[in-house]
């Protein structure tokens, strides 16, 4: 009798396990391996697509900082002034009446020549000073050129000040991001059309007097600063190029009519202030040791490379 119950028992597992492989489940549950697979791959889609998103342009305010006086915060404050007025807060390294504002709008959050991102883009070789650049060397760069004056030195207060709010206003541009609204001042040399002083003399007058002065002394380094004469940027600046100087008017001036003068008169009109009167660069002999030195630099003729034969071909 065991034996014929354990029979049927038996007959009725094959039946139940026949039926039960024939059945095909709705779905199976994701188990912890498979959901955070999955999760990685989205991510990292996410992230190879997210290099060909444009950069938001969207710099933090200094407004955030307002209360807080932790070191960072303070650190960040004073950059903040070091940057918008070079000039008399940090005048024993200005040689000038200009600001870092000057030429970079807004403590260089504005459109103008905008920082935003610039300590992302470093380190990075330097094809003037024929090496690689910290954010540092390029501070110091424009302390001795465009402001005329001496380098801060790298360990002081004031630079770390400096490169700590740069460091602020960069914030959430990645490493090495191609930042659309950087070196937009740029073209090339043989794109320049021919320019005429006289016709750059007029459009002075008319569009650009007001601000920086009949005798481009300006009337303030953030509202009109010096563009000519010794209380202006020097000819080792990269202002001082024509090319420069051409896409920075045609760009950005005059102020609230943006974009209104062609190439040509903007041209025009920088050939017109780079005829003037200026500081000139005491180590510009030795720019571009490796070559390739621009013909718009206004003392082509005296860098070294030039003069060995190695310039720009």
């Amino acid at each position: 009798m065991k034996k014929i119950l354990f029979g049927f028992v038996l007959i009725f597992l094959l039946i139940f396990t026949a039926a039960c492989s024939e059945t095909k489940p709705p779905s199976e549950p994701t188990t912890n391996q498979e959901s955070s697979s999955t999760e990685q791959s989205a991510a990292l889609s996410k992230e190879n697509t997210s290099d060909t998103q444009t950069l938001a342009y969207n710099p933090p305010k200094m407004e955030d900082l307002e209360g807080k006086d932790d070191p960072i915060s303070e650190s960040i404050k004073r950059g903040y002034t070091y940057v918008n007025e070079s000039y008399v807060t940090l005048d024993e390294y200005v040689g000038n009446n200009l600001s870092c504002t000057s030429c970079h709008a807004g403590a260089g959050v504005g459109e103008a020549s905008s920082l935003v991102g610039v300590t992302a883009a470093f380190p990075e070789y330097n094809p003037r000073a024929g090496k690689v650049f910290t954010i540092e060397d390029r501070i110091n760069g424009c302390f001795v050129r465009s402001m005329n004056g001496n380098m801060l030195p790298l360990d002081s207060q004031e630079m770390r000040d400096m490169v700590s709010y740069l460091t602020y206003i960069s914030e959430g541009i990645p490493v090495r991001a191609d930042i659309p609204w950087r070196k937009q001042n740029k073209m090339q040399v043989a794109d320049l059309p021919k320019t005429d002083l006289a016709n750059g003399e007029e459009i002075y007058k008319q569009s650009c007097i007001a601000c920086h002065g009949a005798d481009g002394e300006g009337i303030g380094a953030n509202t009109g600063p010096a563009i000519w004469g010794e209380h202006s940027f020097n000819d080792g600046a990269g202002m001082a190029r024509l090319s420069t100087a051409t896409m920075f008017i045609q760009r950005n001036m005059p102020v609230g009519q943006e974009g209104s003068l062609t190439q040509q008169q903007a041209a025009d009109v920088a050939a017109f202030i780079l005829s003037q009167d200026r500081p000139k660069f005491p180590g510009r002999a030795n720019d571009w040791p490796k070559g390739g030195a621009p013909k718009d630099s206004p003392y082509y003729n005296e860098i070294k490379s030039v003069i060995d034969g190695i310039g720009e071909k």
